[in-house]
């Protein structure tokens, strides 16, 4: 607030409390200094809730005690702290490759909440099916055909052998062996097969995930998606 809307805040304020008026000129002009020194970053109002004199009217409808800067600043801070827990930040549109425009951004969105100037971004939900999917991510997985690009997809592929074979098996055509569970090594579906280092005491030392399913487990999968391709 600027001393114009101090001056204007105190003037409501002594309407409804007639103990904050000074009638003398020296401690008037000294009242208005302590107060924009303190609420010299309170705004008045905001499009967005905040209110000085809401704050003022309640302390004085509530509260025996002659009101002080404080009781304006306490419930400022309140809202500010409400509406930043609320928020969420949204991806800035600015280049993420720039930090310093990435991280203004961010910057100003907080700041534009915290003093009720743009409303909190609420974390959307996750939604399910169709009607979930933002129009313009389904075309463009449509036009890549995975949220993954080919080329990201290739250099992965040395890091997670079991991934990149299901995958290759899938793209001609055979069934994927992890769509079941293994009854070899006990693996449930999705996991990979693993293979188990056995001890003189025929005791399981340790596991390691294989590449390949084991032969047992590609069988099930066969079967079952003969199985499936029938009752079609």
């Amino acid at each position: 607030m600027d001393r114009r809307e101090i001056a204007a805040l105190l003037a409501y304020i002594g309407r409804l409390d007639p103990r904050t008026i000074r009638t003398d000129q020296g401690e008037a002009r000294d009242q208005l200094a302590q107060w924009h020194e303190l609420l010299g970053d309170v705004p008045m109002a905001t499009p967005h809730g905040w209110d000085a004199r809401v704050a003022a009217r309640q302390h004085i409808r509530i509260s025996p005690y002659q009101i002080l800067p404080a009781d304006i600043a306490r419930p400022w801070e309140s809202y500010r702290r409400d509406r930043l827990a609320r928020h969420s930040d949204p991806t800035p549109s600015a280049d993420p490759d720039d930090q310093a425009a990435w991280t203004a951004e961010l910057v100003g969105t907080r700041r534009a909440v915290a003093v009720g100037t743009a409303q909190p971004s609420q974390a959307r939900a996750i939604t399910r099916g169709r009607d979930g999917i933002d129009p313009r991510l389904e075309a463009r997985l449509r036009e890549v055909g995975s949220c993954i690009p080919p080329a990201a997809r290739a250099a992965l592929a040395p890091y997670r052998p079991a991934r990149a074979a299901r995958e290759m098996a899938v793209a001609l055509g055979q069934p994927d062996a992890l769509n079941v569970g293994c009854e070899w090594c006990k693996a449930q579906p999705g996991e990979p097969c693993r293979r188990r280092r056995i001890g003189p005491d025929d005791g399981v030392l340790s596991t390691a995930p294989r590449a390949a399913p084991h032969p047992g487990r590609l069988d099930r999968a066969t079967a079952q998606q003969a199985q499936q391709t029938a009752m079609a």
